[in-house]
């Protein structure tokens, strides 16, 4: 029986529909999260009557159809790009970024990945550093007899040396931004890479045309909302439920069959 069939690809959706939903909810203080949601499409019809076709010798026209349904597919895990709201910590090197870009960040083997996560530290070379060690590009070394290191909201990094009373400009950290940025793959750690759905990165500075800006000692929360990401919890749910209801109903059907022919 087809149901039955049609019932097992939409419990399959909805398992799927709850694992996304529950990795957004585990990431919901996750610094620079973007969440995702479950995106899906119809499968491919059996068509019993086909809408249009010729009804009768008189050449009239059927002005509906018989379409048999084969049930849904999962299409994809579309990120969303939103702003997340900013939290205040004071840490000198927090940096949370109002509006378009990523941060650049070198990697070992020398590729680069992005990220909206600003908890920055400072390395044992003085370097700005993400939380595993990797540099922030461009790669900014604050003097090791420095005091007073600000970031204003173009990411230009300053301090303030032994013997002078004024901050003295020593680098700017850069953002980049993408074309089709809820196209990026997402690598963990807080990290993207480009693909080709992205497009190329765009290099850029903070405060520019179409870039964000800088905020020094606070940090961009997840944008995941609780009461929407439980509302859909239970939605998801209760469909999976109804799917499973028609597996039974199909299921006592095909006994109901069965028996008539005993």
């Amino acid at each position: 029986m087809q149901a039955l069939h049609t019932a097992a690809t939409g419990m399959a959706a909805q398992e799927l529909n709850v694992q996304v939903i529950s990795n957004n909810i585990a990431n919901l203080r996750t610094t620079g999260f973007k969440k995702q949601t479950a995106a899906f499409q119809d499968l491919i019809y059996q068509h019993i009557r086909r809408v249009g076709a010729q009804a009768s010798d008189q050449n009239t026209i059927l002005p509906i159809g018989i379409d048999i349904g084969g049930g849904v597919k999962t299409v994809g895990t579309p990120r969303s790009m939103t702003q997340g709201t900013l939290s205040q910590t004071g840490n000198d090197l927090d940096l949370a970024i109002t509006g378009e870009g990523f941060f650049k960040i070198l990697m070992p083997d020398g590729t680069y990945q992005y990220t909206r996560d600003g908890t920055f530290q400072m390395d044992n070379q003085g370097r700005i550093v993400t939380a595993q060690g990797n540099p922030v590009q461009p790669t900014i070394t604050i003097p090791n007899n420095a005091s007073g290191i600000t970031i204003n909201q173009q990411g230009q990094v300053s301090v303030t040396l032994p013997g002078s009373t004024t901050s003295q400009i020593i680098g700017q950290i850069g953002l980049t931004r993408f074309i089709n940025k809820a196209g990026l793959q997402p690598v963990g750690n807080n990290q993207f890479i480009e693909t080709p759905s992205s497009g190329p990165p765009q290099d850029g500075l903070a405060d520019a045309q179409g870039y964000g800006t800088m905020t020094q000692g606070s940090l961009e929360q997840a944008n995941v909302d609780v009461v929407s990401e439980m509302s859909d919890l239970i939605a998801a749910q209760r469909a999976y439920e109804m799917n499973a209801k028609v597996v039974t109903a199909a299921d006592q059907m095909m006994q109901s069959t069965s028996a008539l022919f005993r």
